[in-house]
């Protein structure tokens, strides 16, 4: 199983002043210890799981352009982007950007958006779940179609694009994989069966009925249930024990989970990023 570093929260011990240079230590650190994946939400206020919305909050991915220079090897990706947020062939050209700056190390993290109260206070439209699953649809399907290089007219039902040119084309090949994030049964695991390289579900809610739900979309499909790579959400905690997290992720790649992505607790201490390196990590490769 492999490891992967989300952050959520840029309020760090120090301040904005410092933030830079610590951010870009725990990037570095988790990217030398062996973490194969370094993500940030995709949030412009601060969530109610984490703190106030006045909390710091970056944009993702002028963060995730940053930690490309600060990093070598560490897949790079937000977890997860609100597909709202951007028209899609301006995202494509985004994580297409990041993938070449950062030598073929971007994923495009995307999922149906939930958080109104960022898109009201930023004058995000903010349509209803059926429309915002409607236009997650149609972004993959615009992101797919530039990264294949085509650039014939697409014409959605909320997106229309004259000529969807995309230049520089990304490094990774067929293009950047694309993660779809959430658990919902009718339509998230359906676009992932039909769309994703990469599905993301949290722990501890009933994932195991996710995946069952994924493999029969998967056969509904005609598609391959063991070609998409199966990431959960898991918080990291290393006051608990190696040997508990251990435990837990052994029991989330018996499930079929390829990889465990998600915060860790006191992270800007860099401390329990080390020691996830050298006490987890190395054991967790073999599951």
């Amino acid at each position: 199983m492999k490891i992967g570093l989300q952050i959520p929260d840029f309020s760090t011990p120090r301040g904005p002043e410092r933030l830079g240079a610590e951010l870009a230590t725990v990037a570095r650190t988790a990217d030398d210890a062996g973490f194969e994946y370094i993500a940030v939400m995709d949030h412009f206020f601060q969530i109610p799981a984490v703190g106030p919305a006045e909390r710091e909050m970056l944009e993702a991915y002028t963060t995730l352009g940053y930690l490309a220079a600060c990093t070598s090897r560490a897949a790079l990706l937000t977890v997860i982007t609100g597909t709202v947020y951007r028209e899609p062939g301006i995202l494509a050209k985004i994580v297409t950007t990041l993938d070449v700056l950062s030598k073929g190390r971007a994923w495009l993290g995307i999922g149906a958006a939930w958080n109104e109260q960022e898109s009201r206070g930023l004058g995000i439209p903010f349509p209803p779940v059926a429309e915002r699953f409607e236009r997650l649809e149609e972004a993959l399907q615009v992101c797919l179609q530039m990264w294949h290089g085509d650039e014939s007219p697409y014409h959605g039902k909320h997106y229309q694009l004259e000529r969807p040119l995309n230049s520089p084309q990304s490094l990774s090949r067929p293009h950047p994989p694309i993660m779809i994030g959430g658990g919902g049964e009718k339509k998230t695991l359906r676009l992932v069966a039909r769309y994703a390289d990469a599905c993301n579900v949290f722990a501890g809610r009933d994932e195991a009925r996710k995946l069952d739900v994924l493999r029969q979309h998967c056969e509904a499909v005609g598609r391959d249930y063991d070609t998409i790579y199966k990431t959960v959400y898991y918080a990291f905690n290393t006051s608990h024990g190696a040997q508990r997290i251990i435990d837990d992720l052994g029991t989330l790649a018996g499930l079929g989970f390829d990889a465990a992505i998600g915060g860790v607790v006191n992270v800007w201490d860099v401390s329990p990023v080390e020691f996830i390196g050298s006490e987890i990590i190395p054991v967790v490769a073999d599951f």
